[in-house]
């Protein structure tokens, strides 16, 4: 097996058994290539929509409540019927592994949009009929040289938003601005973009929440602008646990340029080191022991 788009953050393992995966669209179960929603659906016209992106490990949802909570919080935000509760969406995405014989070592990504327009337009008043519910389930696992080797990050001339111009704590289908800072990190021959926010402090990646460790303190944003993330919350949990300091605060790039180490949270990839940025070596340019560290508490709480 070898990793897809290596360079990428987001690279995986490619696993064949997903060629034959069944794709559950609005209740019913097709093949990958069969697999369609409406031309006039509001998630593919206008990104209108919330999502969430889920591990089964060792027959377990990892942290299930939370996404879904967080999912229905997205959806009660932008006033969309999601047409389940709570239970009943967790038991449609049980319906899934079922489906598909899966027990472990699966990433779902649950996408809701608001169903399908009469016609093309912003207007949720056009909707006909209720949200669509498209779930995808794959083996899927992190691209392990990631973990060897570290990311390497560009700073990106895009600024994560404000909540009162796109509040990034709603998992929404709407990305374009994180795409094009990655875009401008590929171009520059980085695997992900670091991105600021509106004031010049240290925000988030396109994709991931950002750390960096400075001796034994864990530093991360203020959250004000970026993403709600649960695994960012799991890092900072086991890190307090284990009697640690974490700081919760604004800090320069200049903070994060003479940092020991440095590291990104994500559903699929867990901790991901950092080893470079803006072309700097951050540390030694190497993955270090505290990264290490954390991954073996992140680790051990997966198993718990």
């Amino acid at each position: 097996m070898t990793p897809l788009s290596s360079s990428s953050s987001q690279s995986y393992v490619k696993d064949p058994r997903n060629d034959g995966v069944e794709i559950y669209v609005n209740g019913e179960f097709f093949s990958r290539d069969e697999a369609k929603v409406s031309i006039f659906d509001a998630g593919f016209v206008l990104g209108d929509g919330v999502w969430e992106g889920i591990r089964l490990i060792n027959g377990k949802l990892l942290a299930i409540d939370e996404h879904i909570d967080r999912l229905f919080e997205g959806a009660r935000s932008i006033q969309l019927d999601i047409g389940h509760d709570k239970a009943g969406l967790i038991e449609e995405i049980w319906k899934v592994l079922r489906h598909n014989k899966m027990e472990d070592g699966v990433h779902i990504r649950m996408m809701i949009s608001r169903g399908r327009k009469s016609t093309p337009n912003q207007d949720p008043r056009f909707i006909i009929g209720g949200a669509t519910i498209v779930i995808v389930a794959e083996w899927k696992q992190p691209n392990p040289d990631l973990k060897t080797r570290g990311l390497k990050l560009m700073t990106s001339t895009i600024r994560c938003s404000t909540p009162d111009v796109f509040d990034l704590r709603l998992n929404s289908h709407s990305r374009l601005n994180f795409i094009q800072a990655l875009i401008q990190a590929i171009n520059m021959g980085a695997d992900e973009a670091l991105m600021l926010d509106d004031r010049g402090f240290v925000a988030s990646c396109n994709s991931t929440n950002f750390f960096i460790i400075r001796g034994e303190e864990l530093w991360t944003s203020d959250g004000l602008t970026c993403f709600n993330g649960i695994t960012r919350k799991k890092a900072i949990k086991v890190w307090t646990e284990a009697g640690l300091t974490v700081r919760e605060a604004p800090f320069t790039l200049s903070e994060v340029y003479s940092a020991d180490e440095a590291f990104v949270t994500g559903t699929l990839g867990g901790i991901t080191p950092v080893a470079m940025i803006d072309g700097r070596p951050i540390g030694s340019g190497r993955p270090g022991p505290q990264t290490a560290r954390m991954n073996d508490l992140y680790q051990a709480y997966i198993q718990a």
